[in-house]
């Protein structure tokens, strides 16, 4: 009985033990342990045969044989339900909390130009201005000719434009194609379409000049043209007008300043400048040392440019400003080079989200 009492006693301490293996390292160990053919506790206690009674080693033998199968079973469920625990465990690791937020996702934003561009809109909005669209690419002749600059008109030099497509020389068929130098010639598109009701519009788009990069200019720049026609519109509703939009651009009060110029297509024509916000009218690069910035070229629409849209210049008459967007933005929120509008450097882009 002492033979049996050994090995019931071993499979209970082994049970024990299989059950207190908590990894494949422990459980590896368990079975070299009870169950490894050298040095084994089960091959120990089945070398008590060569010392028991005859009669006695066939029932020994079959109890240590029942022992063996019962850690063995009991050694492949441990292993079986460690493999599960450790899947259990690397699922639950990897698992996504769906009912937690989400990371917020990255989104684009307007550009610092679209968004002064939608403002100065919104503005002349409030004025019963609305917006008129025109191609970019435009003929020579709207660009310039209906403009009152016929070829070889010396005010085609203000303008050093990029051309399209070129008159055949030889033959002079074909027609002159210009990436448009200014947001002008809608005038005589909106003209044309409209004739004879009075007309009150902005046109925004970009414009293109063979001009040199610098901190004050840009080669393709954005443009808002605005245009009034009717019965008695005088110089002082633009000088009006362009008060009434700096004041709401960049704050009310701003100082504006008008002085004489040239322009083709107005007559007379007239140049505003406002007090310049960056340097408090002490001088900067932005103004040229000058204490102003120039707001708008403006005038009264030429007669000539009258009569080349319909209208009557005897009966109608209106005005036209023009300014670039790119320099407002400047203005309003103090960056002082153009360049970093268009130079794709998010940390410059990203500040205007």
């Amino acid at each position: 009985m002492l033979d049996y009492e050994v090995l019931s006693k071993l499979q209970e301490e082994a049970l024990g033990a299989l059950q207190a293996a908590a990894d494949a390292a422990e459980l590896d160990a368990w079975r070299i342990r009870y169950l490894g053919r050298k040095g084994g506790a089960l091959s120990e206690a089945m070398k008590r045969l060569a010392v028991l009674a005859r009669e006695e080693r066939p029932a020994y033998g079959q109890a240590a044989n029942e022992v063996k199968e019962r850690l063995e079973a009991a050694f492949g469920e441990r292993e079986e339900a460690l493999k599960s625990a450790n899947l259990r465990a690397e699922l639950t690791a990897g698992a996504v909390d769906v009912t937690l937020p989400g990371r917020r996702p990255e989104l684009g934003h307007l550009h610092v130009v679209t968004q002064t561009l939608r403002q100065i809109i919104a503005i002349f909005g409030e004025m019963g201005f609305q917006v008129y669209e025109a191609p970019d690419v435009e003929t020579d002749e709207y660009n310039f000719g209906l403009l009152n600059m016929p070829p070889y008109h010396p005010a085609r030099d203000m303008w050093d434009s990029f051309w399209v497509s070129q008159e055949d020389q030889s033959t002079g068929s074909g027609e002159r194609l210009v990436m448009r130098t200014h947001t002008s010639p809608g005038q005589i598109r909106v003209m044309r379409e409209r004739y004879p009701e009075p007309i009150r519009v902005i046109l925004p788009g970009k414009t293109y000049r063979y001009e040199q990069v610098s901190a004050r200019s840009e080669s393709q720049f954005t443009q808002v043209e605005g245009l009034a026609v009717g019965r008695g519109i005088r110089m002082t509703d633009l000088i009006g007008t362009l008060q009434a939009f700096a004041s709401k651009m960049y704050a009310a009060g701003r100082r504006l300043r008008v002085r004489g110029s040239y322009f083709p297509f107005t007559e007379p024509s007239i140049e505003a400048d406002m007090d310049c916000m960056l340097c408090g009218g002490k001088g900067c690069v932005v103004c040229k040392y000058t204490g102003w910035l120039e707001v708008a070229g403006a005038g009264m629409v030429h007669p000539v440019v009258l009569r080349n849209g319909g209208y009557d210049p005897k009966i109608y008459s209106g005005f036209a400003f023009g300014f670039g967007v790119e320099r407002p933005s400047m203005v309003k929120y103090g960056i002082k080079d153009m360049r970093l509008f268009y130079g794709n450097d998010l940390r410059f882009v990203e500040q205007f989200k």
